[in-house]
């Protein structure tokens, strides 16, 4: 009978402990979930040195508690100053961003703000912090496994590489997030910013024809196509007089359009005053060029008649 209580004993102790660590466990996690609380009212108020010591307190009595990693990073990115780059301190609080940043991305189940965490560690590699785009990409294709179908995601590379000087590489991965999302108007204008910024006109236009494919009851798809004709034609002091009213006319055409889908368009008004303008300098008969002029400052009327409507709030 002794013998057998010697055996009981020992179990029951190490029951009486598992039980006293349950316990403290689910006191840490109460702790913790206070703590929390207190963080996110002194973070409210933008008392971000304070909030991070909390922060710090929730992980270190829960570590679980993931939504807490965020919040301490985005604290001590806060803390962060640009303008003191160099000091010891300032510079501490972005490392800890980093870290922290890291590890919500890593820790965190909810979608959304494991995003904005991967988001706010590619800003903290930043020109304005740490400089280091090098460290940014890697960031962003983890994102685009994590999520293939955002393309937000796609273009934040492709500005990356576009930066960098890697125009071939920025449009293979905006022709990714083009066969990711093939109906995401957005595509097609990022398509369209990239390669106008790399003057390939006839790119530019056909990526803006492909977005208006896709929404032929978009007026704005149509005018914004005519906004780019208008700026080739103005700005081009290349163009010979006859492609400089190609393009105009070209804009014309697609000013038209949108204006049949919306008749009181007062931006495509505002554009085919424009694009009337331009012609009638290119035009050679007097008369025909007093009639565009004529046309130009009429719809010039009805556009800044609507922006006067508007302002005063008359519908």
């Amino acid at each position: 009978m002794l013998r057998g209580l010697r055996r009981v004993a020992p179990l029951a102790a190490v029951l009486a402990l598992a039980v006293l660590a349950t316990g403290c466990g689910q006191y840490a996690k109460l702790q913790a979930r206070q703590a929390f609380k207190e963080a996110n009212l002194l973070y409210s108020q933008q008392d971000y040195k304070r909030a991070a010591a909390k922060y710090e307190e929730v992980i270190q009595k829960d570590p679980s508690m993931s939504v807490a990693y965020f919040y301490l990073a985005n604290s001590y990115d806060n803390l962060y100053k640009p303008s003191r780059k160099g000091e010891a301190e300032n510079d501490s609080y972005l490392t800890k961003a980093v870290e922290y940043y890291q590890l919500a991305g890593e820790k965190e189940a909810d979608p959304t703000l494991r995003k904005r965490s991967f988001e706010f560690l590619v800003a903290a590699y930043g020109a304005d912090k740490l400089n280091d785009p090098s460290q940014q990409e890697p960031i962003v294709n983890r994102m685009i496994e994590l999520d293939p179908q955002d393309v937000t995601n796609y273009f934040a590379l492709a500005k990356i590489r576009e930066d960098a000087g890697d125009y071939e590489k920025a449009e293979e991965v905006l022709l990714q997030a083009k066969q990711a999302r093939p109906n995401d108007p957005q595509v097609y204008l990022q398509l369209a910013g990239f390669y106008n910024r790399q003057e390939e006109f006839e790119q530019t236009i056909d990526a803006l024809n492909q977005r208006a494919a896709i929404e032929p009851n978009n007026p704005e798809a149509f005018y914004t196509i005519s906004t780019y004709y208008w700026d080739k034609a103005y700005r081009d002091f290349r163009l010979k007089d006859a492609e400089k009213l190609d393009f105009v006319m070209k804009g014309i055409a697609e000013v038209d359009k949108a204006l049949q889908l919306k008749a009181d368009y007062m931006e495509a008004l505002t554009y085919k005053n424009l694009l009337l303008r331009l012609q009638a300098n290119l035009e050679k008969d007097p008369s025909k060029q007093s009639a565009l002029l004529k046309e130009a400052d009429r719809l010039r009327d009805i556009a800044l008649d609507m922006k006067k409507k508007q302002v005063a709030g008359i519908k």
